[in-house]
């Protein structure tokens, strides 16, 4: 279905964000506990709101008084965060709502009933984060009720996992980022992580969202809200579990099998204008590329180093991550040889050849060359710079100086600079962050993170597809095969023969030599369904005997081969990723698409630009461009297919809807299908359509 109106937010979710009040229910003295924590961070935000603890013990707790009952408060407050014992969370609850309470922080893990519990709570008008919430922080309005502690920054994280999102804050910190907002989902009872990302779109100090998810059972309308913020301008950065292989074990169809949970969810990230990351490293690294003062776009990367055998390795990095290191032009090469001692190089990488132990403003003077040249979109600046200060205290000064000045280039120019120190831990190095300078302990985590900002920057955002609920996927060998060449998809001619005078008719009308296929079985290979190159008719009723004796009576199909040299096998595939919508699939096809394992998936529709990229991403492509002199495939033929089968899919409703063609075979004359699959539920049941 297409994406749903952004329309006004939420505003059940403003408890949130800024609540008047807060009651800590279950707060601790005990430093070891949640109800502590949870209690000293509520109480630093008292200067902006209402702070209550409740607990059984009558005391102050960190210097606040504490209250027995929430009914014992002098006000109802807004949100309550619920930190006690799994048994007493749905009477605490019950009071809350009796009394007027508008949001639940559901911290407690092992809750009776959540579902239940949460249905009572929504039918009051109050909404709940949780069960099994690691907390929720803003920066914007120091709302803090976690576990931890939290630097104010521009990443927001919104995290299934509260470990995980855990981690993240404190990666971000670590690399200078800082977190805006901080939400463990937990369960999910009621808030889902489509709501809290909705929530960020007009979240001022948010710029980068990270996203942890354990499952995309609400896939569609997560990822209409990641379209929503990446329109808003605020890129959406992709952590997800469950790269598992399980599902495919008893997959029906070669599409099924050779499409990865990681694969489907990489197309929907890729569609949504998102990036997946494969670690919480790898996603604060870009997320600090993407933060930056001037965050990278464009491939074209310039390396400046002290060290020639650091910015040869930088080179290496930045070409294995998709970066260009072009040569630079003979007037910039010679305006940066004026600058450096004759020894330096000056064609790209640039190795400064010891200028910088000489006068540190070498740095500045050659990056400012590179960042308004105009050839370069990025620099790189790769080696000891950061170190200075660490290992010679007397230049400290003059190092943070420098770092300055090239934290001021950016803006000037607007082109990107990129740091791998030495001395990443260092003063020097914090202050280039400080100043939006990215600054990274390993070049290749650079040259990673600049990949990946330079790519999400490029990702366009594709609107969701229209579905028609009132589409039927077809049932049956002739529908299916109906519907396949009413798209404008071309099979061999073919007869459908049920018995001996059928098939001698067929053979009549036909030109050998003919395929004789058993139509209903799925991996009719495996099961000795299909018989090729039958000469005449002789060999095609021999083989229609032998094939019936073993498979019994059915619909078989004769058909005439497609002979044509020069033919590439490829498969055509799409379904409906469960939560994801639907997804379309091309790759190496023929009996062995297993075994070579060469596909690309993305999100359908597809246009014919999007289709011929996917067919030129795959490692068999060189097939079909004149392979060893060969004449090249007609892939306008080939892509035309593609887009047919992806809009196919989206036309079709039901989760289980599966549609392949296998093989698909192009040549320069076109592309044929010798063996299509449909299976759709049915009234209950699956029924299948082959051609």
């Amino acid at each position: 279905m297409s994406d749903p109106p952004a329309g006004p937010l939420d505003s059940s979710l403003a408890v949130f964000r800024d609540p008047a009040s807060v009651a800590v229910v279950g707060a601790s003295s005990n430093p070891a506990k949640w109800g502590h924590w949870l209690a000293r961070g509520a109480l630093a935000g008292r200067d902006r709101r209402s702070v209550h603890l409740v607990s059984r013990n009558a005391g102050d707790i960190l210097g606040a008084p504490t209250a027995p009952t929430l009914a014992d408060l002098p006000e109802v407050p807004d949100l309550v965060a619920l930190c006690v014992p799994a048994p007493q969370v749905a009477p605490v609850v019950d009071a809350a709502l009796r009394l007027g309470v508008r949001g639940f922080l559901g911290i407690t893990a092992g809750v009776p009933d959540p579902a239940g519990l949460a249905a009572r709570i929504t039918a009051a008008g109050a909404r709940i984060i949780g069960p099994s919430s690691l907390g929720l922080y803003d920066a914007e309005t120091r709302l803090h009720i976690a576990w931890g502690d939290f630097r104010p920054g521009r990443l927001a994280v919104v995290s299934q996992s509260g470990q995980v999102g855990s981690e993240l804050a404190q990666l971000a910190q670590r690399a200078g980022l800082g977190i805006s907002r901080f939400v463990s989902v937990g369960g999910q009872a009621d808030v889902t992580m489509a709501d809290l990302l909705d929530d960020l779109a007009d979240h001022a100090r948010t710029a980068v969202v990270a996203l942890y998810a354990e499952g995309f059972d609400d896939g569609e309308r997560l990822f209409a809200a990641v379209r929503r913020l990446r329109r808003a301008g605020k890129p959406v950065l992709v952590l997800s579990a469950g790269d598992s292989e399980a599902g495919a074990r008893a997959a029906r169809s070669h599409t099924s099998a050779l499409t990865s949970p990681a694969e489907q969810v990489d197309a929907a990230c890729r569609a949504a204008g998102a990036l997946r990351l494969p670690t919480p490293a790898a996603l604060v690294d870009v997320a600090a590329c993407l933060t930056a003062d001037v965050a990278p776009r464009g491939r074209r990367v310039a390396v400046l180093s002290d060290s020639g055998g650091q910015g040869a390795l930088a080179a290496d990095c930045a070409h294995r991550d998709g970066l260009a290191v072009p040569r630079l032009s003979g007037g910039l090469a010679d305006e940066i040889a004026a600058l450096l001692p004759p020894t330096a190089a000056t064609d790209n990488p640039v190795d400064l050849a010891g200028a910088g132990e000489q006068n540190l403003s070498s740095y500045t003077a050659v990056a400012s060359a590179l960042l308004r040249s105009g050839e370069v979109d990025t620099v790189l600046l790769s080696g000891y710079f950061g170190r200075y200060g660490l290992d010679t205290a007397a230049l400290a000064r003059a190092e943070r100086d420098e770092a300055a000045a090239l934290a001021a280039l950016p803006p000037r120019y607007r082109r990107a600079l990129v740091v791998h120190s030495m001395g990443a831990e260092g003063d020097t190095a914090a202050l280039l962050r400080d100043l939006g300078v990215p600054v990274f302990p390993t070049v290749g985590a650079a040259t990673q993170a600049l990949s990946g900002a330079v790519e999400l920057d490029a990702r366009p955002v594709r609107d969701a597809p229209a579905a028609d609920p009132d589409v039927l996927a077809p049932r049956g060998f002739w529908e299916t095969r109906a519907a396949l060449l009413r798209a404008g998809i071309g099979f061999p001619e073919a007869r459908l023969v049920r018995d001996q005078p059928q098939l001698l008719a067929a053979t009549g009308e036909l030109r050998p030599p003919y395929v004789l296929k058993a139509t209903w079985i799925e991996h009719k290979t495996e099961a000795g369904g299909v018989r090729v190159g039958l000469a005449d008719g002789a060999a095609a009723t021999a083989a229609f005997d032998t094939m019936r004796r073993h498979l019994g009576e059915g619909a078989y199909l004769l058909e005439e081969q497609d002979v044509r040299p020069h033919v590439t096998e490829l498969i055509v595939g799409a379904r409906r990723a469960p939560g994801l919508g639907p997804m379309v699939t091309v790759g190496a096809g023929g009996t062995r698409a297993e075994v070579h394992r060469d596909t690309v998936t993305e999100c359908a529709p597809l246009s014919p630009e999007q289709a011929l990229d996917m067919i030129g991403r795959l490692r068999c492509a060189p097939l079909l461009t004149g392979w060893r002199g060969a004449p090249p495939a007609d892939l306008d033929c080939l892509a035309q297919a593609v887009v047919a089968v992806s809009r196919l899919i989206t036309r079709y409703r039901g989760d289980r809807v599966e549609l392949e063609i296998n093989p698909l075979r192009v040549g320069p004359d076109g592309a044929v299908a010798v063996d299509a699959l449909l299976l759709a539920p049915a009234e209950g049941h699956d029924t299948q359509g082959e051609a």
